[in-house]
This record gives structure tokens, sequence and C-alpha cells, in this order.
């Protein structure tokens, strides 16, 4: 396959991984009778089931038993599995009890917050627009808590557990695929014990279900594992800057089905939220394209 023909199915993989991840809520809506701690459940033990289908496809294995004999890295995927799950169960909360809104600026705020982790636990070093960007949304915070007496609590919760995530994945020597299994993995005893100790519910008996409803819990596996696998195999194709800017496409789409569709009042303190990470990201997109086209400037000067 040429480059140009790679590049392009990249574009097509990257929007295909957000768009699922932006219209992700609409699923999770249809589940909105059952409690979000076992949407959890359901979304952890068939992501397992699903994900090991398909490194059974793709002959993964040995990347994953490698892992496996390394106690160092258990670890900290214990580590970042607690994130992920958390990260998981969090956002399912949020869409079912009228909080997209601030899932959605969760995940605004979320590359942001990429950066300024990267300025201080990888010595990345932030350019004069990237600083302004990141104290532009620091601003918008501000405002929301002198001015209305609310912290965005859950969109912090959200980007903050998921930028926390991505640092500590960046640092460890595990693909994507072999990792999320195991994370999944390390996170299915707490589910299954859940399942087992917790209050029985109308909807934890999958024999006494309606089919309608257990297939979209056994969905759950897909709904997580598709975007990834869609992300990963765009990651490979184009340039990680290019791909940072179809990330928007998420967060965008929760946004307008929020207030569109789910009918989520979009209040003041949330409009000068908003507007201040909005322009954040649009200078912090600005400054990548222009560093992008300075760099391909100064590579072909050198060539």
């Amino acid at each position: 396959m040429s480059t140009e023909a790679s590049e392009k199915r990249g574009y097509l993989l990257a929007c295909g991984a957000f768009l699922m991840w932006g219209l992700a809520p609409i699923y999770f809506k249809q589940l909105q009778h059952i409690a979000a701690m076992e949407i959890l459940l359901h979304r952890v033990v068939w992501s397992v089931l699903f994900m090991a289908l398909i490194i059974v496809v793709i002959k993964q294995w040995a990347k994953v038993r490698v892992v496996l004999g390394s106690p160092k890295l258990i670890a900290m995927l214990a580590l970042t599995a607690g994130l992920l799950g958390f990260n998981w169960g969090l956002f399912i909360w949020a869409v079912n009890n009228h909080h997209m809104l601030d899932a959605s600026l969760g995940y605004y705020i979320n590359p942001l917050l990429n950066v300024l982790l990267g300025m201080l636990f990888l010595g990345e070093r932030l350019r004069k627009w990237q600083a302004i960007a990141v104290a532009l949304a620091a601003t918008g915070v501000i405002i929301q808590v002198i001015s209305f007496g609310s912290f965005p609590v859950i969109a912090f919760a959200l980007a903050g557990s998921f930028a926390l995530y991505g640092l500590l994945r960046k640092k460890l020597a595990v693909e994507s695929l072999p990792g999320l299994l195991l994370e999944a993995l390390l996170l299915t005893p707490f589910a299954l014990l859940y399942w087992f100790l917790a209050e029985p519910s109308s909807s934890s008996d999958m024999f006494a279900n309606d089919w309608w409803t257990n297939t979209l819990l056994i969905s759950a596996g897909i709904v997580t594992t598709l975007p990834l696998l869609c992300f990963t195999a765009a990651a490979k194709r184009i340039p990680l800057s290019t791909l940072g800017f179809f990330q928007y496409i998420g967060p965008s789409l929760m946004f307008i089905l929020a207030v569109v569709l789910y009918g989520e009042v979009f209040s003041a303190e949330r409009v000068v939220t908003f507007a201040c990470i909005w322009s954040a990201l649009a200078l912090f997109s600005w400054d990548s394209l222009r560093q992008r086209h300075k760099n391909k400037r100064a590579a072909v000067a050198n060539a």
C-alpha cells in the first residue's frame, strides 16, 4: 500500500474511532435503567472476552506472555487498570445521570492536561502559545469557581484520570491491545466480586433479562474495544500531531447530543468555562499546526 493510501486509511480510521467515542453516550443511554456499576461490570467482562478473541485472530499471545513474565509491568498495569476502571465507571454514571456536558468538558480539557503533565513529568517544554492556551483554560475554570462557586469536579475527574492513565501507559513498554486486555483482566476479579456480593437487581440475572437488554450488555465489549482498535490502527498510519486534531470530534458530538437530544441546560457558568476551553483549544491547535509546518520547512531545507 502506498504512503498516500495508508494516510487516507489512517484518516478514515481516526474519524471512525472518535465518531464511535462521541456517539457512545447514545449506547449507554439505552441502559439508563441499569446501575452504572453493573454496566461497568459487563464492560470489563465482555471486553476481556472480545479482546482475547481478537488477540487469538491476530496472533499476539506472545506479547501478552512477555508482559505476564514481568511482575513490575503487571504492578504498573494494575495501577493503570484502576485509573481506567474509574474513568469508565464515572463516564457511564455521568452520561446516565444528566452530566454529559461535564463529560464533554472533561474530554476537551484532557489534551491540555496531557501537555501540562508532559511538562511536569516528562521534561517537555511548553512553547509560548501552548503556555497561553493552558493559562486560558485555567482562567475559565477559575472564573467559574469565583463567580458561580462551583468547580467542574466531574469534568476534571474524567480528564485527570485519563490524562494520568495516558502518562503512565506512555512510560510502559506494553503495546495497546495486549495492555488493555491485561488491564481488563486485572479488573475482572473485582467485577465478579461485585456481581456475587451486590444486592440482586432487576437486571443482574441475565437469564431473566429480555434479549435486547442482554444484547446491549454483551455489546459493551465491542463498544469499548472497536474504537480503540481503530485508534491504534490510525496511530500507525498518520502523525500523532495530526491524530490529535481528530480527538475533538468526540467531545463535540457529546456536547451536541447533551444539548440537542438530551436537553441538558447550557447554563451561564458553563458558557464561560466552555468559551475559555474552546479558545484555548483553538490557540493550541493553531500553534501545533504552525509548529508542524515550521518543522516541515526545516526538514526540506536540511534535505
